[in-house]
């Protein structure tokens, strides 16, 4: 399968002026938490040891998944063609920590973290995750995202960098924040054409496996 058919775009052909497919950031909801544990459990060691700092057993990834707040925090996500989750941006609201205070005045600062699988590495996905995350912060009075991860994690390195952010290493581990802009009505639109756009996409590709999964009971014909 070549990757370009990874996505589907239901933006028109003009619209689009980047060669590469175009990334739809999904808002993820209760309905999509089985698949964000399957996608978790389905990253191969090397990525789970990034994405989490540790190897975390499966119980562990499961119980992070099942404790995540979808009424307090963010989730975003990327499905491929055939409804896979395939990449998820996680984005934790904290209070202010007084050590931080410093770098904000606002009553909330935010964690991102996210996990790409290896079939659509190299298509722009994790970066197109954190844009994401970033403009929701400057839509919702949040003005510093922050990212921890191993130094050694060369994907949140590369964010961070494209990104501006200011980056201290130490033992290992790498810290990262961005200041953001304050909101403006273009980056209120901005969010919200995104999120229409995926959840048009979204819509098509759950309907399109739905009918699949029917033609598949029907008598006599061979399962996908």
């Amino acid at each position: 399968m070549n990757s370009i058919d990874l996505f589907q775009n239901p933006l028109p052909r003009w619209f689009k002026r980047n060669p590469r497919p175009t990334v739809l950031i999904k808002e993820l909801q209760e309905r999509d938490r089985r698949r964000m544990l399957k996608h978790f459990l389905g990253l191969e060691r090397a990525d789970r040891l990034l994405r989490f700092g540790s190897m975390l057993p499966d119980e562990l990834v499961s119980d992070y998944v099942n404790r995540i707040d979808l009424k307090r925090d963010m989730v975003f996500g990327v499905y491929n063609r055939v409804f896979q989750l395939v990449a998820v941006g996680h984005l934790a609201f904290a209070k202010t920590d007084p050590d931080k205070s410093a770098v904000t005045d606002k009553e909330n600062v935010a964690e991102f973290g996210v996990s790409v699988s290896r079939s659509v590495r190299g298509m722009g996905v994790g970066s197109k995750l954190f844009e994401r995350a970033a403009i929701h912060c400057r839509n919702n009075d949040v003005d510093t995202l922050y990212m921890h991860c191993l130094s050694s994690n060369q994907t949140m390195m590369h964010i961070a960098r494209k990104a501006g952010m200011a980056i201290q290493r130490d033992y290992g581990e790498a810290d990262a924040y961005l200041k953001l802009s304050p909101p403006n009505p273009g980056s209120m639109l901005q969010e919200a054409v995104e999120e229409q756009f995926a959840t048009i996409d979204y819509t098509l590709k759950a309907n399109t496996r739905a009918a699949v999964k029917w033609l598949d009971r029907l008598p006599g014909r061979k399962p996908r």
